[in-house]
């Protein structure tokens, strides 16, 4: 049966507005989206969601939830009544604009319960983020008292060797570290092939004839996997990391209804092959000629249905993802 009956471990996307527009970005995060950010209302019914399955420890993430401060508070606020604890919180940097109103900012957060930031170092930040602010950051939590989940520490000492001042690009990393260095990061910290990271690294490995996934297609269980789960603004739970897929928080804990999810279905019972033969008899989707993996076909049939054909969906969502890939 294709059902989520509790969760384990996972997220709150604040917001899908960012400050950068990342390589790697898994949900597709940039300056271009509205500046929506999670409400009260829907804060507190996926507070009320995260109790009735058994998950009482999530973090918050986004885009950048530090970019409307005030309400990160009032839900920093919302969760501690309702018992839920935060583990961190997920920062660029961005905001950064000196130590003093950085410590007042992060004074003001932990009185809310917070005690820890996750806070990003890694090349494709550094694109859009100079250095000199995301060390603001972590010397401003080390004089408040906030400690600090570096992601990841061993990005450091390259990102140094630069002007700390000024945002560097891929191109300049390459041409200071060799040309293959795009492609040795995924050895160096944890990439989910999704969102922009498919096209940030398909040219990195060896890619296989999209009959391959075909003949190999198994269903998908991994989009019952609540080991690292997400939950954005709009309520959709993120089923598997599969971004831009989307479970309602009312449909949860019951059976996932082919009536009501049938792409969804496809992919858990048959895996891509199943949707693949949905969106070439019914939309006429035709392939490309090579994969980098049965996510890289998964979402390029996604974004296929969204974009060229218009198809209205509630479980390909939100539309926006597929707009800013």
């Amino acid at each position: 049966m294709f059902q989520i009956k509790r969760y384990f471990s996972g997220g709150i996307m604040t917001n899908y507005y960012c400050s950068s527009r990342c390589k790697h970005c898994l949900y597709a995060c940039s300056p271009d989206w509205p500046k929506d950010y999670l409400d009260v209302k829907q804060a507190q019914a996926i507070f009320t969601q995260l109790q009735r399955m058994g998950c009482s420890s999530i973090h918050i993430g986004g885009g950048e939830p530090f970019l409307n401060f005030e309400q990160l508070i009032t839900i920093c606020r919302l969760a501690q009544q309702y018992s839920i604890n935060i583990e961190y919180i997920e920062t660029n940097s961005s905001w950064f604009q000196s130590y003093q109103k950085a410590e007042a900012l992060l004074n003001e957060l932990s009185q809310t319960g917070i005690h820890t930031l996750l806070v990003s170092i890694s090349p494709f930040h550094n694109e859009y983020i100079p250095f000199d602010k995301v060390k603001g950051v972590i010397k401003a939590c080390q004089s408040s008292g906030m400690q600090v989940l570096p992601w990841v520490m061993d990005f450091y000492q390259d990102i140094n060797q630069f002007d700390g001042q000024k945002k560097h690009s891929i191109k300049e990393y390459e041409q200071k570290f060799g040309s293959s260095f795009l492609c040795t990061i995924p050895n160096r910290y944890w990439i989910h092939y999704g969102g922009r990271s498919i096209a940030a690294f398909q040219d990195c490995y060896e890619k296989q004839p999209y009959e391959y996934f075909l003949e190999h297609s198994q269903g998908c269980t991994e989009l019952t996997d609540t080991s690292h789960f997400h939950i954005d603004l709009f309520g959709n739970y993120i089923p598997g990391l599969c971004s831009g897929l989307a479970i309602g928080l009312n449909d949860l804990f019951n059976e996932i209804s082919d009536e009501q999810y049938p792409i969804l279905n496809l992919l858990y019972y048959q895996g891509i092959a199943g949707l693949f033969q949905f969106a070439a008899r019914n939309y006429k989707f035709t392939p490309k000629q090579h994969y980098l993996n049965k996510c890289h076909f998964c979402l390029d049939i996604r974004q296929y249905l969204i974009k060229e054909t218009k198809l209205e969906t509630k479980e390909l969502k939100p539309v926006e993802f597929y707009d800013h890939l």
